[in-house]
């Protein structure tokens, strides 16, 4: 039983990290580095919330998180790409912009201080039997919406990448863009669609939070996720199956801390909520570089 839980505590974890990191790695596929990931996150899930908060009606909120992050991750690609302002400097701003603007607008509907509040909980859909297998049916079998399609993007990323013409503009257009627009590519257009993709993926990761995890919205609910995410991407070597293993290592180690805070109640708890970013940053130490990385990652392009 402790197994089961564990496992499918590991799923949940991971799975908005996996959602924005399938984003981020169309983006960083298409030469550009998004460190708005978080932002888009974060104004994901309070749309999610707010949405249903007002209406009642989980799609609702799927439906807002959608637009959000979508919207948050349009604002990046007109500032980054199509201005060419530095990509690091513009994802740090909509990062600071969402955590401002999410917090103004919390505070604004739910009071001066912000109030607790809840929504029903987005219902787990068990798959028959397959939901009763020892220790992985629950974790794989019996979640929600959300889950199943953080983990069927996966091959259909993996796919879309590897074997199709999109996918083949997308990598030309951060390999070698000034080649990709002479052949009439459009670098512009890939990576604007490669960035409104992710923020709908990122905005979709911040509603698992709201609706299916928390049930509830706090300011910086999103706790340095979208980074985690970043981290994830490199640690997959830019590739949709390494990066959904990744997300799984990084969501066992958040849902490890929970375990480790029961066993060991007189250690600060402190020390096991940071478990999860000292992993990130291990990990980034022992098999980090950028052997891998499309060649004009993070170089912004102007187009002559």
């Amino acid at each position: 039983m402790m197994l089961d839980a564990f496992a499918a505590s590991t799923v949940a974890m991971a799975t908005p990290i996996m959602l924005a990191a399938l984003g981020e790695l169309l983006v960083e596929r298409a030469g550009v580095i998004n460190i708005g990931i978080e932002g888009a996150m974060l104004a994901g899930a309070f749309a999610a919330i707010a949405a249903v908060h007002a209406t009642g009606a989980t799609l609702a909120g799927v439906a807002a998180a959608i637009a959000a992050g979508a919207a948050i991750n349009a604002l990046f690609a007109l500032v980054a790409v199509n201005l060419a302002v530095n990509q690091v400097v513009a994802g740090t701003a909509i990062d600071l912009l969402a955590l401002g603007l999410t917090g103004v607008l919390y505070r604004r509907i739910f009071g001066a201080t912000g109030r607790a509040f809840t929504v029903a909980p987005m219902r787990p859909v068990a798959l028959g039997p397959l939901a009763r297998v020892p220790i992985v049916g629950r974790a794989l079998f019996d979640q929600s919406a959300l889950v199943y399609l953080a983990f069927m993007l996966v091959p259909a990323i993996a796919w879309t990448l590897g074997r199709t013409r999109f996918g083949l503009r997308l990598r030309a257009a951060g390999e070698r863009p000034e080649a990709a627009d002479a052949l009439g590519l459009g670098v512009y257009r890939q990576r604007w669609i490669a960035l409104v993709a992710a923020g709908v993926m990122s905005g979709l990761g911040g509603a698992y939070l709201t609706l299916a995890w928390a049930n509830t919205f706090v300011e910086g609910i999103t706790a340095g996720r979208g980074y985690v995410a970043l981290a994830v991407v490199i640690v997959g070597r830019w590739n949709a199956w390494g990066v959904a293993a990744a997300a799984l290592m990084f969501g066992g180690a958040m849902a490890l801390q929970f375990v480790l805070q029961a066993a060991a109640p007189a250690i600060p708890y402190q020390l096991f909520l940071a478990l999860p970013y000292l992993l990130t940053v291990a990990v980034l130490a022992i098999v980090g570089g950028t052997s891998d990385a499309p060649a004009a990652l993070g170089e912004p392009y102007v187009r002559p």
